[in-house]
């Protein structure tokens, strides 16, 4: 990050605490899954798919062997696409997804499919992933892994692994930052300005 840290802006994970918790999911991962032939690592875009390369990689370290990855654009499954500016619908209360490609070069039938997103909050992000993994095929299981939790669930899901459950108000903000796109690795907690 450029320049003096907002007023609004708490760091709650430093780089080295964000890498210390990906391992601790990838090790979580390893000791779930330790004989599933068919297990692979799944990221959320965008910072999902991020946060999921790096678990998927250390996880290829803690297994000894190599394990199935790719990338989930969910943008066309979200529930909120028409108040994102679809045609005839006025006015647009958020801005247009950036649509990205998917990657799943491999066969998700009957595979363990762990997702990974950056923060879990009402679960409408997971709801959507989940129905576009199952346009690939069926999988034998869907395990959630998510570095922040922040709570204000709006639909039942619970992540399986969880980097960090941080409790916040709805008026807040979680911002996880990666360096492949932001060019820094923390999570700021925002809260809104007076």
């Amino acid at each position: 990050m450029q320049g003096p840290r907002p007023a609004n802006e708490t760091v709650v994970l430093t780089a080295e605490q964000m890498s210390r918790t990906i391992t601790r999911i990838a090790h979580e991962v390893f000791e779930k899954n330790p004989t599933a032939d068919r297990l692979a690592i799944v990221g959320i875009h965008t910072r999902g798919a991020f946060i999921g390369a790096r678990v998927h990689r250390l996880l290829c370290e803690v297994a000894g062997r190599q394990v199935e990855s790719g990338d989930l654009d969910i943008s066309f499954y979200r529930d909120d696409v028409a108040a994102r500016g679809a045609v005839g619908v006025i006015p647009r209360s958020t801005p247009q997804p950036v649509v990205r490609d998917t990657h799943l070069p491999f066969d998700v039938d009957g595979a363990t499919v762990v997702l990974v997103d950056d923060v879990l909050y009402t679960g409408r992000t997971i709801r959507a992933a989940i129905e576009a993994l199952f346009d690939f095929g069926r999988p034998a299981a869907v395990q959630l892994a998510v570095l922040v939790d922040r709570g204000h669930r709006e639909l039942p899901i619970r992540p399986d692994y969880v980097g960090k459950n941080l409790p916040t108000a709805p008026h807040e903000r979680i911002s996880v930052r990666v360096d492949e796109c932001d060019g820094v690795d923390e999570v700021v907690l925002v809260r809104k300005e007076a």
